[in-house]
């Protein structure tokens, strides 16, 4: 395989569109939690402390996404950088570290999209329910 100062430059945009949507979920999640704790301190129930329960383990993992992801990119600059001064060993290590890390922050966001559908079809039961009860 041809290693060149192109070969890191192919993430920086699969990245950055990654790192964007990241914080999209985070920001409409943290927004969700505002809501859900105010109506939770008007009228506490166990449905909206579970919700509470599972935004916080999303933040969690959202937040290490990010984290993952922000390493990958810093990776795949580094490389950048590696292949500028031509210490290109060293280059093809930092990239490989930058895949690994994006594959663990892809790992993550299916572990947190799955978290997602199982808390909605939760939710979705319960609204099953009580249309049978009508």
């Amino acid at each position: 395989m041809d290693f060149n100062l192109q070969t890191p430059t192919l993430l920086f945009s699969a990245i950055s569109l990654l790192m964007l949507a990241y914080t999209n979920r985070f920001v409409v999640i943290a927004g969700l939690i505002r809501d859900l704790y105010d109506r939770h301190q008007k009228n506490p129930s166990e449905i909206t402390k579970a919700q509470l329960i599972n935004l916080r383990r999303r933040m969690s993992i959202i937040r290490n996404m990010q984290v993952f992801g922000g390493f990958s990119f810093f990776f795949s600059v580094l490389s950048l950088l590696l292949l500028l001064v031509n210490a290109d060993i060293s280059a093809r290590v930092s990239f490989s570290i930058s895949v690994v890390l994006l594959l663990v922050s892809l790992g993550l966001l299916i572990t947190e999209l799955q978290i997602s559908v199982n808390a909605l079809n939760i939710q979705l039961s319960d609204f099953e329910k009580q249309l049978k009860s009508k």
